[in-house]
């Protein structure tokens, strides 16, 4: 009996540990996937770049243990008959064995994210390093694509049978600036690494240093065009002064506070839709991209499922469907456009169910206890109103984090009525005055 109680925490470490390493390997592939997918494809490596893939797996297994057996949410149990029941309906939907893998692959990031429900992403000391990194050398990257023409740019490769192209070096509407692509080979995804990582390394450093480097991230981010990412992460460093001057006890109920506000920006397309449905979008002007996704992007998905499966307005089309596996593996492929918004194009895959999931991702925020997984929310809410978000990985995974405390043992226990003894962590080192107590039940890892 002493010897398996001896062995017992050891075996916990190690499963602590697996999500931790997903997320680091896939943030790295996927922050540098121009470089490590042109390297892999000349040098006959290509396995190498589902590794991640490989990793998830195991965390698949992870959150069924986890969040199923040992917290024994009813929730993550939904959660995850509803992602497996809708794979198969997107299989039926999309008609392609490819299409249903790719779909699958898709979707584990998501288990990766919310295997951290009971954890704090800052008790990860080396992956908030490797996170730093990839902040500095994101940037790097990004300034190095302003004056060298990468070898990745271009490049093809073959990916389930379809070919895809790493992004070209082009112009933005309306000016004479390069969309600039760094290490990541798309613009969109060189800002949001630098975006996340930044306010991920930035919960822990002085002021002066946000204020310095986020100047820096705010440039560079201008520099790949990204007018959303820029748009957030200024707001967010605007937060980040007005919250280190509030009162030390007052700083964490507003983050929290942030983070639950900003989830009204899920009604922004709507809203958007209401007011300017049916405005002329004229080509290279400054608001010809949201325009473009008021009238199409955002509209176009609900029109053409009503044609191919009305159910599927409620239910959802599965898992893939208006998303990359039906642009490159469906016979449907015609009638994809890119939806741009993670929340609209999440429920055309999943219908009313994630509207369920959301609410109760909602409530959970009044419990978290986090900072970083609040600092998150708001990121990825405000982020993603342009963005759909499900490629590369790490976006969902980044997402699925930032909700992974619905899964919670003490989100469990109180959706139960439970009465659970609660055992309180140390506090957490001082975040510039912030100081959230981080409760964890008992029995939680």
């Amino acid at each position: 009996m002493s010897i398996l109680a001896m062995q017992r925490p050891r075996l916990i470490l190690i499963s602590l540990s697996i999500e931790a390493i997903a997320l680091g390997v896939y943030l790295v592939r996927d922050a540098f996937g121009g470089v490590i997918r042109y390297y892999t494809s000349i040098y006959h490596m290509d396995a190498l770049w589902y590794l991640p893939d490989a990793v998830a797996l195991a965390c698949l297994i992870q959150f069924i243990v986890h969040c199923i057996l040992r917290n024994r949410s009813t929730l993550a149990l939904l959660v995850l008959v509803q992602i497996m029941l809708s794979l198969v309906l997107g299989y039926f939907m999309m008609g392609t064995a490819n299409a249903a893998i790719s779909s699958f692959k898709m979707m584990l990031p998501v288990f990766v994210g919310f295997c951290f429900c009971d954890s704090s992403l800052g008790s990860y000391k080396k992956l908030l390093s490797v996170i730093a990194v990839t902040f500095y050398l994101s940037v790097i990257g990004v300034l190095l694509t302003k004056f060298y023409l990468m070898p990745w740019v271009g490049y093809k490769y073959e990916s389930f049978g379809a070919v895809r192209e790493a992004g070209r070096l082009w112009w933005a509407y309306g000016g004479d600036d390069q969309r600039l692509m760094g290490f990541a080979a798309d613009n969109t995804m060189a800002a949001f690494f630098i975006l996340v990582s930044f306010a991920i390394t930035s919960i822990r450093k002085s002021t002066t240093w946000c204020l310095l480097f986020g100047s820096l991230a705010v440039y560079v981010i201008k520099l790949t065009t990204s007018k959303t990412t820029m748009i957030v992460l200024v707001l967010y460093l605007l937060l980040l002064v007005f919250v280190r001057m509030l009162p030390e006890k007052s700083r964490f109920p507003a983050i929290r506070g942030i983070a639950q506000w900003s989830f009204a920006a899920i009604f922004v397309p709507f809203f958007m839709i209401v007011i300017a449905s049916g405005t002329a979008a004229v080509p290279h002007s400054t608001l010809f991209s949201i325009v473009d996704r008021i009238n199409n992007s955002w509209q176009l998905p609900f029109v053409y499922m009503n044609q191919l499966m009305p159910i599927g307005l409620v239910t959802g089309c599965g898992a893939g469907c208006f998303n990359y596996p039906q642009k490159l593996f469906s016979p449907l492929a015609h009638f994809w456009v890119p939806v741009d918004n993670f929340y609209i194009g999440t429920y055309l895959m999943f219908g009313l169910p994630f509207v369920a999931f959301m609410v109760m991702v909602f409530r959970a925020t009044f419990g978290a206890t986090d900072v970083y997984k609040l600092t998150l929310i708001f990121v990825v809410n405000l982020f993603t109103i342009t963005v759909l978000n499900y490629g590369p990985a790490s976006g969902l995974l980044i997402i699925a984090l930032s909700f992974s405390d619905v899964f919670s043992r003490r989100a469990a226990s109180a959706r139960a009525g439970d009465a659970v003894p609660i055992v309180m962590r140390p506090p957490m080192p001082s975040l510039e005055g912030f100081r959230p107590d981080v409760p964890a039940a008992s029995g939680s890892r």
